[in-house]
């Protein structure tokens, strides 16, 4: 069904084209798709010469340092990522180099949860405002817009590197209070082993007038997190520098991505070796066994001897059960799918834990399971599996006794969060990153195959798993899968 005819058509066209604001339309890549006059008029460019160019060189320049770039850069990426509108006030100067006080508005254009493109509307309203009053109007803005960007931090060193400007999102970032970093040297934010790097940086950008590379700061707490830093020169209204700029942008959680696409790679080339090996393994595992089993059942063998084959045997049966967990841990059995509540499950699994051997020390336990839950569609066998596993190893986490709370919680609707929580001696830190590989294991009896299955068996249903530690303390796994 058509809405507008081609003469409302070209009539909305014309208005467009001739309002009195800066009007520009990007794609979902920030290039420009549409402009108006007033935006050829500010820019000093042909339509033609705007089209189908990134929003920011075009308004300032590709090769432009400039701080106000940098910082509409970061309100335009805020809005984008989190498709909300943004105004945003600055100085800029048009095609003819004329000072103007122009307000932005910011709208992101989405269907569907995903975005379309986003709508820049600037207006000019150096006419309306003094000079003194602008500034002033400018600070405050920015104020606001910096209190409420938690992704980016910005601070401003003098040429000493003692911190001169703490702001935009830096208190939340660093968790330091302004009144604590003022005036202390801009090391204090980076790590150890990156402190001598600092006069590297300055030296970089006195020499290409910016630097950026990704690397660790530090928290007040003496956590590390890795960012994104940008360094400018900070210049005076006369071209001197003045000092440096610093952006820092939190890529947490870019890199937690990136570590779950690069362990399941790393998953799928492993489960193939491991079947490929399992095979080749078992013909020959079957042929001493049978052997062994035949000479055992042989009348005149002596008791060294009896003893003997007896002991390969076993060993034989050892390597057996662990190429079965091998082909487990590769192979995608055929599953019988069935809607299952994860509470029951959950409480069929617990008394099965008595089976097992476990600490003597008595243990607590804790369940706090949410009654709004959906059901969830999955295979019930490969679920208990995955959560025997999990209560074992919490058990066996706490030798000297402790509390194991399991938690599940309805997560808008779509997914069931389930934590199984331990309060025993947790995972250091160089271990954790190993946790859900193949044959890692801490335990002297363990296979290391636990966790990498229960993880596989999580991520076929289409979830997600994830753990939190702290030595000493104990241990959290998260475990999140769509309901049906």
């Amino acid at each position: 069904m058509k809405f507008f005819t081609k003469e409302a058509e070209n009539l909305c066209n014309k208005l467009i084209d001739n309002a009195n604001a800066f009007m520009f339309y990007l794609d979902n890549k920030g290039i420009i798709s549409m402009c108006n006059k007033k935006a050829e008029n500010l820019t000093g460019l042909a339509r033609k010469d705007i089209l189908g160019r990134n929003w920011a060189d075009v308004l300032y320049g590709i090769n432009s340092t400039d701080i106000k770039k940098q910082i509409f850069i970061s309100v335009m990426e805020d809005s984008v990522t989190y498709q909300r509108n943004n105004n945003f006030e600055s100085l800029f100067c048009d095609s003819k180099g004329r000072e103007k006080f122009i307000s932005w508005n910011i709208t992101p254009i989405a269907s569907d949860n995903a975005l379309d493109g986003t709508l820049l509307i600037g207006n000019d309203f150096t006419q309306l405002k003094a000079k003194e009053a602008s500034h002033k109007k400018i600070d405050d803005t920015l104020k606001n817009i910096f209190a409420s960007i938690r992704e980016y931090a910005l601070f401003v060193t003098n040429l000493q590197g003692k911190i001169i400007y703490y702001g935009m999102g830096s208190e939340a970032m660093f968790g330091r209070l302004k009144k604590e970093i003022i005036f202390q040297d801009a090391a204090a934010l980076f790590t150890e082993d990156r402190k001598s790097d600092l006069s590297f940086i300055i030296e970089q950008v006195n020499q290409y007038n910016r630097y950026e590379a990704e690397l660790e700061l530090l928290k007040k707490d003496g956590s590390k997190f890795p960012v994104t830093l940008t360094v400018s020169r900070f210049l005076d209204a006369e071209g001197k520098v003045k000092g440096y700029i610093f952006i820092a942008k939190d890529i947490t959680e870019r890199k937690k991505l990136e570590y779950q696409i690069f362990q399941a790679e790393k998953l799928a080339a492993i489960g193939q070796l491991a079947a490929g090996m399992a095979h080749e393994i078992n013909n020959p595992i079957f042929v001493i066994s049978g052997r062994a089993e035949m000479l055992l059942e042989s009348d005149g063998l002596n008791q060294k001897a009896r003893s003997d084959i007896e002991i390969i045997n076993a060993q034989a049966d050892r390597i057996r059960k662990l190429v079965d967990s091998l082909l487990k841990f590769s192979r995608h059995n055929s599953k019988q799918l069935q809607e299952s509540n994860i509470n029951d499950v959950i409480d069929g699994v617990l008394p099965l834990i008595a089976y097992h051997k476990l600490p003597s020390h008595e243990v607590k336990i804790e369940k706090n399971l949410a009654l709004d839950l959906k059901p969830v569609k999955a295979d019930l066998n490969q679920l208990q599996e995955v959560f025997l596993n999990l209560f074992i190893n919490a058990f066996q986490a706490m030798p000297n006794g402790g509390k194991l709370s399991i938690t599940t919680k309805n997560i808008a609707g779509k997914f069931v969060q389930i934590q199984v929580s331990d309060t025993g001696v947790g995972i250091d830190d160089k271990h954790l990153k190993d946790i859900f590989m193949p044959f890692f294991s801490t335990k002297k009896e363990g296979t290391g195959l636990g966790l990498p299955i229960c993880y596989n068996i999580v991520k076929d249903y289409g979830g997600d798993m994830f753990v939190e530690t702290q030595l000493n303390k104990g241990t959290t796994f998260t475990i999140r899968l769509p309901f049906a």
